[in-house]
């Protein structure tokens, strides 16, 4: 996995350029730039340098509201010793055409080229991706591999294949900057890191979705775990408290005691939950978001979705 140069110990700087897409997430930013921050604070030298830029060198506008400013439009990532996309929401309108040309054509000029979150979706878009094993945000795992059957897409934490890295949010950027600076500079300073942010690096290969809440009840673990893994298919609760050895009954006592809310009204949010992402994220028609989502008929899902956020489905879309 670690064939890249990049990842063999050096003292030799390494740059790394962040292009940012307006509707990222500051969360990630953070993730990915912090622990590189505070590998140099422990190392006392710059072991790692960073550039911030954005498809025209204007400030990069993020989900929380605040502006992140660039040293430069794409063509200023030149020179750097890798470039990570780090990408959010609204693909269709920052990924535009001439910034997928400008990746393209810049990508070879750097020793390894990767993404954040939806940052792979613009790699695959620039056909970054061929022929590598990649991952994305869980969230669109389904959607990746169909659209770019050519890419091997798994659900890991982050992948690395060769010169490509692909990271699935915002706490798998922090792991693969730790398992970067564990590659480069040992164990010991990765682990420092870790510690200054009260956290532990985990492996590419674990899964994305958060393991076992401990304070939950591991019945209702597994009833979760189901629930998330059947948004296209749901099943009556009966079955789910079936399937982790309760009777529906204790089922719901223990959702509501966790919870606040029922089996079935838990199952029921999180597929429209599911809805709401893909009719802002994507342009699946309505009867498909409807289908992948459980629910028998767009008008079924309409109806479902007014009650559960006052208004129609439609009102997300120009």
């Amino acid at each position: 996995m670690t064939e890249n140069a990049i990842f063999a110990p050096s003292d030799h700087p390494l740059t790394i350029a962040l292009l940012v897409l307006a509707q990222a997430s500051i969360l990630e930013v953070a993730s990915a730039l912090d622990p590189l921050r505070n590998a140099n604070r422990q190392l006392g030298h710059e072991a790692y340098r960073w550039r911030v830029v954005s498809p025209d060198g204007q400030p990069v506008p993020l989900t929380c509201g605040i502006e992140l400013p660039s040293s430069g439009p794409l063509s200023h990532a030149v020179g750097a010793d890798a470039l990570i996309v780090i990408a959010g929401y609204r693909l269709a309108e920052v990924a535009t055409r001439p910034l997928i040309h400008e990746l393209r054509r810049i990508a070879p000029r750097f020793q390894l080229v990767g993404g954040v979150d939806a940052g792979p979706w613009v790699m695959a878009r620039a056909g970054l991706l061929d022929g590598y094993r990649a991952t994305v945000h869980w969230e669109d795992l389904e959607d990746l591999a169909s659209a770019h059957p050519h890419i091997d897409v798994v659900p890991d934490r982050f992948v690395i294949d060769r010169n490509r890295v692909t990271i699935s949010g915002a706490a798998p950027a922090a792991d693969f900057m730790l398992h970067l600076i564990r590659a480069r500079h040992g164990a010991a300073l990765s682990r420092q890191v870790a510690m200054s942010f009260l956290t532990q690096g985990r492996p590419g290969t674990e899964p994305q979705t958060a393991p076992a809440d401990p304070v939950l009840d591991p019945r209702v673990a597994a009833a979760l775990a189901r629930m998330e893994a059947q948004i296209d298919a749901p099943e009556p609760a009966s079955e789910t408290a079936k399937a982790v050895g309760l009777s529906a009954r204790r089922l719901e006592t223990l959702f509501r005691q966790a919870l606040g809310t029922t089996p079935a009204a838990h199952a029921l949010d999180l597929r429209l939950q599911a809805a709401r992402r893909m009719l802002t994220d994507t342009r699946h028609p309505l009867a498909e978001v409807a289908l992948r989502t459980g629910f028998s008929s767009p008008s079924t899902l309409s109806r479902s979705f007014r009650a559960r956020f006052g208004h129609a489905p439609g009102a997300l879309r120009p």
